[in-house]
């Protein structure tokens, strides 16, 4: 058994929430309507992909009809149980049970109220010009044989279909994350318009929507703005290029791994020098989608990875055992769930990379502590019951909310007071059937329900993208290595200080000084938190006091690798239940990951109050008590509970590159919080991404994923529109530092990567001197190693006499025990050596001066 380093696991909570809208593709003449779902392959229009299909065409001249979205529900199941074989088929078996129990019931769906969409027809301007005409409306078993219905039937089928298809394009749009009549922030930010509100603002809406939908049907192709421009007319082209020029820089089109578009990326390099300089600090999904937008947008980038791996809490562990290591399975430690596919950037690099994607199917019986599956009736009840709570709680903050933003509580402060005056649970099976379904809300938001705020703990909830939610087989760190592949990632910097200024930024890593233009710092809200990272100057109050409001919780999983599969294959998940209600997230769900992982896997989940108390837990007791309850499960049913060949317990919360989960809305804390986490300081210097700064997807990995488009956007308006500030007006907090290199431009003696300044006061040989190494990374120019110490003199000319670095290096600290250190941690000693060189070269230097006018 071991214990792995963990990673970010993003639920799909109990209280998720699956739309009713798919993502279809516009329907041109030529191809039947796809909807977005998670296949291997592209849609049926690659036999020419460098061709984007052709588009219906747009005007804005004739009213559109409207369609009225659905609902949206709220779905009361597990977060991430494990995957349905290749073909999603909606049987719903259950572990082999007694003939006299009822199979297990499928979770209940919660309503959830969402803003209804704005009928088409309402927004001013949604036109239709030059539509393709479908092969029907010319068919004479449509329009009969009077000429005179003709024309009138055309127009209306015409008319029809084509606002049909305008819907069909705001429901895409809408699942991106687009309001839908109104724009972003983003949008306002970037001048799409020149007046928000008004015909304008309508029109380009419809534009923008068209072209998003228009490469969503076909995303392995490069769409460009003539192909965007073939549909709209001629007077309209600057709302197109306004709208293609937006979504390209922001990443909704064009983005991804597919080879067309990484050919179209690759070509785009050689135009003109770099805008700026930008180092990335983080490797995971956020720092590695900003990079690779960067680099796209004109960008020198540099990645500092204080692990030896990419892809930060997505974590997927390779099992495996056997005599001759025949039982392989892949293990997702850390980030494991798409959680709903309708736009989700992930499904799009799924697609791209011939991915498929499994459904996660919603069955998920329970057990008692005794081994007996939970009644059905009392399973409904309560799960109802459940329900009923958070609705009341939600009921309550709407009449009280101005009151609840001034004196928050926590939920499960809530949720008590109102089971007591309900009278809800109050024999001991419903208690732990209770307590199961608040067990899954704390694995949802990685915390116990005292830290949740009753106000905005779920804040999120609107924007949450629909669709299935699915998993890669394989694991997401397929993902990661696709996204890392040919970037400049420094593994092994951990990152001490970022200091930034109006001449840019320093950062300090792993010994080793970067400096850029600006730096974007992806660490999780833990790393900040324990103010791992020195900024200089200090981050403005406004961001710490959202940092520390913020909550960062904590989940963990124990993988166990079995020699068989031994629970059934077709099963999903499963629960269990404890009568301590203090542990009740202690192994209350299992996850059988035997369709997707390539071998038979369960993983156990340890959530709430448990996941705290597990971190000091041996591994060997853990997979004890693992082992205890799955045999209680099945050893009733004749079903043996083989030994397991290998377990792995995570521990997110000793992570120092973590230090946590993900992050969740604490009492005092809400949504604005995200908002200002993500702001950027140091007039467009220190920009931030992450999870923990994405207000509508927070704790998912698509989160994080947008967080870094985003930024990287902000990023390219702010070296667009950079003022340059004169050399005389330059306070850059980290100019000494350039003048420690400038002294050491002309060194007193210089050997190999060794410089030496003497101390000008005397030529003592016993006389300490300042001593430079410096070595060249070996990925990069940017990457150099610079460390400082103080020598003797004597000891300077010993060093010089050696042959090569390596021994010079060896002499150093072996021989000489010289401590070497950062440009940071020189002490006074070394400060005051420095005074007196600059202090003596400027005497020299006037002495110079003087000599030289011949007075």
């Amino acid at each position: 058994m071991e214990v792995d380093d963990p990673a970010e696991t993003v639920p799909a909570p109990v209280g998720d929430h699956q739309t009713l809208l798919t993502e279809p593709s516009p329907a041109p003449d030529n191809q039947q309507t796809q909807p977005i779902e998670p296949v291997p392959a592209p849609v049926d229009n690659q036999a020419h992909p460098t061709e984007p299909v052709p588009p219906p065409v747009y005007d804005l001249t004739q009213p559109t009809e409207s369609v009225s979205a659905p609902n949206d529900y709220h779905q009361t199941r597990p977060a991430e149980p494990a995957l349905a074989p290749v073909d999603t088929r909606t049987t719903e078996p259950g572990p082999p049970t007694n003939p006299d129990v009822p199979p297990p019931k499928k979770r209940r769906r919660r309503r959830k109220q969402f803003p209804e969409m704005i009928p088409s027809a309402a927004v001013n301007g949604l036109r239709l010009i030059r539509p393709h005409l479908l092969p029907a409306e010319n068919s004479p078993d449509d329009i009969g044989d009077d000429p005179s219905l003709s024309k009138n039937h055309r127009r209306r089928r015409k008319i029809t279909d084509l606002a049909k298809e305008v819907d069909v394009e705001a429901l895409i749009a809408i699942s991106v994350g687009f309001p839908v009549d109104s724009l972003t922030e983003e949008e306002i930010e970037a001048n799409v318009v020149s007046k928000i509100g008004g015909a304008e603002q309508s029109n380009y809406i419809v534009v923008r929507n068209h072209i998003l939908a228009r490469w969503r049907s076909n995303v392995a192709v490069w769409l460009t703005r003539d192909h965007a421009l073939e549909s709209i007319r001629a007077e309209h082209r600057s709302l197109v290029n306004s709208a293609y020029t937006f979504l390209l820089h922001h990443g909704y089109i064009n983005f991804g791994l597919a080879p067309a578009i990484r050919e179209a990326k690759l070509s785009s390099l050689l135009d003109g020098s770099p805008k700026a300089n930008v180092i990335i600090v983080g490797a995971g999904l956020a720092g590695l989608v900003a990079a690779r937008q960067l680099v796209f947008l004109g960008f020198k980038v540099v990645v500092l990875e204080g692990r030896t791996r990419p892809g930060g809490r997505v974590r997927t562990k390779r099992m495996m055992a056997g005599d001759s290591g025949d039982v392989v399975a892949a293990a997702d430690l850390g980030g494991s769930v798409l959680t709903g596919i309708n736009g989700n950037p992930l499904g799009v690099l799924a697609r791209q990379l011939g991915f498929p994607l499994h459904k996660v199917r919603d069955v998920c019986p329970l057990y008692l502590p005794n081994g007996r599956t939970v009644n059905s009736d009392s399973d409904s009840r309560i799960e109802v019951s459940f329900n009923k709570l958070l609705d009341r709680v939600c009921k309550l903050r709407q009449t009280m909310m101005e009151e609840v933003k001034s004196v928050d509580v926590s939920l499960g402060t809530a949720l008590e007071a109102f089971r007591q005056v309900y009278g809800v649970a109050e024999d001991s099976e419903e208690r732990m059937l209770l307590d199961w379904h608040l067990a899954n809300l704390e694995y949802a938001n990685a915390t116990l329900m005292s830290n949740l705020s009753m106000a905005f703990w779920d804040q999120d909830d609107p924007y949450e993208m629909g669709g299935d939610h699915c998993f890669i087989p394989g694991g997401n760190e397929r993902f990661i290595r696709a996204l890392a592949e040919d970037l400049p990632i420094f593994y092994d910097r951990t990152v001490e200080s970022i200091r930034y200024g109006v001449d840019g930024v320093l950062v300090y890593a792993g010994g080793q000084e970067y400096r850029g233009d600006m730096v974007l710092c992806t660490v999780p809200l833990g790393v900040l938190k324990k103010e791992k990272i020195e900024f200089v100057p200090e981050l403005p109050q406004r961001k710490k006091d959202a940092i520390g409001r913020l909550g960062f919780g904590l989940l963990n999983k124990v993988a166990i690798l079995f020699p068989y599969d031994f629970w059934g294959g077709e099963i999903d998940t499963f629960g269990h239940l404890t009568d301590d209600s203090s542990m009740r997230g202690e192994f209350f769900l299992f996850y059988s990951y035997s369709s997707v992982s390539g071998g038979p896997l369960l993983v156990a989940l340890v959530a709430g109050e448990a996941a705290i108390k597990f971190e000091q837990m041996s591994p060997v007791d853990a997979v004890g008590q693992v082992l205890t309850i799955l045999k209680g499960i099945f050893s009733p049913k004749g079903i043996a509970v083989p030994d397991p060949l290998q377990a792995v317990c995570t521990r997110w919360g000793q992570d120092h590159f973590t230090y946590g989960s993900y992050s969740y809305v604490a009492i005092g804390a809400s949504g604005d919080d995200y908002d200002i986490l993500a702001e950027s300081v140091g007039n467009g210097k220190v920009f931030f991404a992450g999870e923990a700064t994405n207000k509508q997807y927070p704790a998912t990995m698509h989160g994080a994923f947008l967080s870094g488009m985003r930024e990287a956007a902000n990023m390219l308006r702010v070296a667009e529109r950079r003022i340059v500030v004169p050399a005389e007006k330059s306070q850059c907090v980290f100019e000494h530092y350039n003048d420690v290199d400038s002294l050491f431009e002309t060194p007193d003696l210089k050997f190999g990567s060794f410089s030496v300044l003497y101390d000008p006061r005397t030529s003592d040989l016993e006389t300490n001197s300042l001593l430079k190494v410096e070595f060249k990374g070996d990925k990069s120019d940017s990457g150099r190693l610079r460390l400082y110490g103080l020598i003797p003199r004597k000891q300077v000319i010993e060093l010089s006499e050696q042959n090569g670095d390596i021994k010079r290096m060896q002499m150093l600290n072996c021989d000489f025990r010289v401590k070497l250190v950062g440009r940071n941690n020189l002490g006074s000693e070394e400060e005051s050596l420095m005074t007196c060189i600059r202090s003596g070269r400027s005497r020299l230097s006037g002495e110079s001066q003087f000599d030289s006018s011949g007075k």
